[in-house]
């Protein structure tokens, strides 16, 4: 249930953040509206996630899939460019997240 809660808290922060950027700085009601909502139950799911793993292993999984998942994103919806080295960085992203998950930590 842990990694439910953590797959929850996790969309709901790129929720978040993509209702930000819609927002224009929070001069447009519906997306705004959407951006605290999103955060709200975004954290009130990350800190369900925290109780039972380790705050390292979490916070990195968080922070990073939301990352790296914001950036494909941006380019799809926003049509915002990426270069090779964002290209490069979001593979070493998501192999320092695989590699903390299944070897990295100890509980």
């Amino acid at each position: 249930m842990t990694y439910l809660y953590l797959l929850i808290a996790i969309v709901t922060e790129i929720t978040g953040t993509v209702s930000l950027k819609s927002s224009a700085g929070f001069s447009k009601l519906y997306p705004s509206i959407g951006a605290i909502v999103s955060f709200i139950i975004c954290f009130y799911f990350f800190s369900l996630a925290m109780k039972d793993l380790p705050l390292s292993l979490r916070y990195a999984t968080w922070a990073g899939l939301g990352l790296v998942l914001s950036i494909v994103l941006s380019v799809v919806i926003f049509k915002e460019s990426l270069n090779l080295i964002g290209i490069i960085s979001i593979i070493f992203i998501t192999l320092g997240i695989v590699l903390l998950n299944t070897v990295g930590t100890t509980k």
